[in-house]
């Protein structure tokens, strides 16, 4: 993999907590709540020709996450995505990766032992790591993930700063040759990757796991990150004519796809052509994946380049 290395060459700059610093000066308390206890959320999005892909939606999920597991409730996406955008102007990206992290502060009580949350919020971006072609044109071989997803963990489905052990699967996948790990729930249901979202295709119909929020009434919550990335597919594939289904699925309905793909904000859309030991979907992306990752290379490109917004929700 490699990067722009004239981009790489500019002195960087982060925003934190409402200004902007060099990098090497963006630093928190050795007390705040992300540091000593991994409280806080993350979001990583990309930017095309200088301009973030949909940092409403990614700011909206944010929000809505710090809100529903108590971290702050004071969040204002609206400027949020201004500093975004900025933060990738001031560092004259073009291409590039981008992270918010929002953690709960520094860990201080006051004299009569409360305690009020101060979050600090991080924003930096460098330039986007590009993907060799051949990733795309042959797909990945994934490995299943040893852990559990538990749908009664509360903060499962939430993009947290609790990562070590996402992190572990992938290196675990690495020393087997793979490039992700599948992750199955506690009841043996597909969940997601290690960092991405799932896509089962039979014949004209996608098929994806719940995600939180989507879940069948009555059913127990589920502990799948609704992915922006996700989301932009399901208007592509609607536009080509594909039916979503959203449910429960098992390893047979991997093993036995026409294909299977993967999507997050970095790579957009991977074809999976094998896991563990056994070859699937015939050892080659199918023309679901071509459609869909043209078509989001495409819905990218018109997004960013010309200010276009989405024209459905998903």
């Amino acid at each position: 993999m490699t990067n722009d290395s004239t981009e790489e060459a500019r002195p960087l700059l982060a925003w934190l907590n409402g200004s902007f610093v060099d990098v090497s000066e963006a630093k928190v308390s050795a007390f705040d709540m992300g540091f000593q206890h991994a409280v806080g959320l993350f979001e990583t999005m990309r930017a095309a020709h200088g301009q973030v892909f949909r940092p409403e939606a990614h700011m909206a999920r944010l929000a809505e996450s710090a809100k529903e597991l108590m971290l702050t409730d004071t969040l204002r996406p609206g400027p949020l995505v201004e500093a975004i955008q900025e933060t990738v102007a001031r560092n004259g990206l073009q291409e590039a990766r981008i992270r918010l992290t929002l953690s709960g502060g520094a860990m201080i009580r006051r004299p009569d032992k409360t305690q009020e949350i101060d979050p600090t919020i991080l924003i930096h971006a460098q330039p986007r790591t590009v993907y060799p072609d051949a990733l795309y044109e042959k797909g990945i071989r994934v490995v299943v993930a040893n852990d559990r997803l538990n749908p009664f963990d509360s903060h499962a489905g939430h993009k947290t700063l609790a990562y070590w052990a996402r992190l572990s699967a992938l290196q675990s996948a690495g020393t087997h040759g793979a490039a992700e790990a599948l992750w199955f729930t506690v009841s043996n249901h597909l969940g997601c990757g290690s960092t991405s979202n799932v896509f089962v295709v039979r014949g004209d119909t996608i098929c994806t796991p719940f995600a939180r929020g989507e879940e069948e009434q009555g059913a127990l919550p589920s502990p799948v990150l609704p992915g922006v990335t996700r989301s932009a597919l399901f208007e592509i594939a609607r536009e080509n004519g594909l039916v979503i289904e959203r449910r429960l699925l098992d390893i047979n309905d991997v093993l036995t796809a026409d294909e299977v793909m993967l999507s997050n904000s970095g790579w957009g859309l991977l074809p999976v052509t094998g896991i563990e030991r056994e070859t699937i979907t015939g050892g080659a992306p199918g023309p679901v994946f071509k459609a869909l990752h043209s078509g989001f290379e495409a819905l990218l490109d018109r997004e960013t380049r010309f200010g276009l917004g989405p024209d459905t929700e998903a």
